[in-house]
């Protein structure tokens, strides 16, 4: 088996690996129903866009179920101190996540304009409030969250929903929504023509725009104004995990300082930059799938940003820094991690190649013609 400090990484990596897939998978689902009421101007136009993707919405959602179990199964204590920290936070997710099987299965089944343009506004709400929380959620990781562990280990969060909405975490929701949207746009640039696609196109050049703007800001408001957190004793990657067991300060530019450290890892937000700004020149040509690739590399490069940034850190605190919980003391045992892994070497795999499958089968473009000869059958 795996030494421990070995696997820790590996799960960091994977749990990484397992949140860009959501982003990825399930984000363009989620553009695209952000987008629904805006590129589609008629009933007809608003079915196409449905129609790119509702046949897989759902499956993709098993990006979303494996994060969160792996990080249930890796890193409980992560688990325990965020959902219940961020309880009315993640209730919103799940909240606004039930309008969207209901808006994709019930949308068609009445005629009514009401019903149909209920459901629409429906679908965006599904669609743009979990992207607009994960960020928001991702701003307020970067600046620390206020809780603590007592003696007993047990999590106890000290902040309420409110203080979430801070000016640096509405920024980084900005981000996520800019992203998940301008992967949606793309993604309609290559499933869609004639006005549908125009319409995406130049969505995905507004906030293709806006993802650069709001990604660059981040980047200087870290560098400037959000102070990062620094282990200075204790922390054993080799050791049994105990949060209490490191001394952990604050500090102005830390999460700047793997960068300095390391400096190839520099090409992460500079894979966000450029892959973003080839995503805006390929649907500027209307090149729709080289287009969604792009702005899928620039998913990565922004989530891997974050993660690199605060490495080893998961869940720093901003009340109490020695509780923070970092990649050396917030996992499962060693054992549980072994078994793990070898359970994602088996159905990892099998993930992947259902999913290509998926696609493979429902390749092509989806047009107004298409939705009238099958009107009676399709979403």
């Amino acid at each position: 088996m795996l030494d421990y400090e070995t696997l820790r990484i590996i799960w960091w990596l994977l749990v990484g690996v397992l949140l860009i897939g959501f982003a990825i998978m399930d984000g363009h689902d989620m553009g695209v129903g952000t987008l629904l009421p805006f590129t589609g101007r008629t009933d007809l136009e608003r079915r196409v866009v449905i129609n790119t993707v509702a046949p897989h919405w759902d499956g993709n959602q098993v990006w979303f179920i494996t994060a969160g179990g792996a990080l249930f199964a890796a890193w409980p204590l992560v688990y325990a101190a965020a959902f219940s920290g961020l309880y009315w936070a993640l209730l919103a997710v799940l909240w606004a996540l039930f309008l969207r099987p209901t808006g994709f299965d019930f949308r068609s089944k009445l005629e009514n304009p009401r019903w149909r343009a209920g459901w629409d506004w429906g679908l965006f709400v599904g669609s743009a409030v979990p992207p607009l929380i994960f960020g928001v959620a991702f701003g307020n990781l970067l600046q620390g969250l206020p809780f603590h562990f007592d003696a007993n280990l047990v999590p106890h969060y000290t902040g309420s929903f409110w203080q979430l909405l801070n000016p640096f975490a509405l920024l980084a929701g900005v981000v996520s929504v800019a992203m998940i949207t301008f992967h949606g746009a793309n993604y309609l640039v290559f499933r869609t023509e004639g006005d549908i696609q125009h319409r995406a196109r130049k969505a995905a050049l507004l906030f293709g725009a806006l993802l650069l703007a709001s990604f660059a800001l981040a980047g200087v408001w870290v560098a400037g104004g959000i102070g990062g957190y620094v282990i200075t004793a204790g922390a054993d990657p080799g050791g049994l995990s105990n949060p209490l067991a490191k001394e952990v300060v604050a500090e102005r530019g830390a999460w700047l300082a793997n960068y300095a450290r390391h400096p190839w890892t520099m090409l992460v937000p500079a894979a966000a930059f450029a892959a973003t700004l080839a995503g805006l020149w390929l649907a500027a040509r209307r090149k729709g799938f080289a287009a969604t690739v792009a702005s899928s590399v620039a998913m990565t490069g922004v989530i891997g940003t974050a993660g690199v940034s605060m490495f080893p850190f998961v869940m720093p605190s901003s009340t109490s820094p020695n509780s923070s919980l970092t990649v050396w003391d917030a996992t499962s045992s060693h054992l549980t991690l072994g078994i793990m892994f070898w359970a994602v070497v088996i159905f990892m795999p099998l993930i992947i190649f259902y999913t290509r499958w998926a696609y493979r089968v429902m390749a092509g473009k989806v047009t107004v013609a298409y939705i009238q000869q099958n009107a009676r059958s399709v979403y």
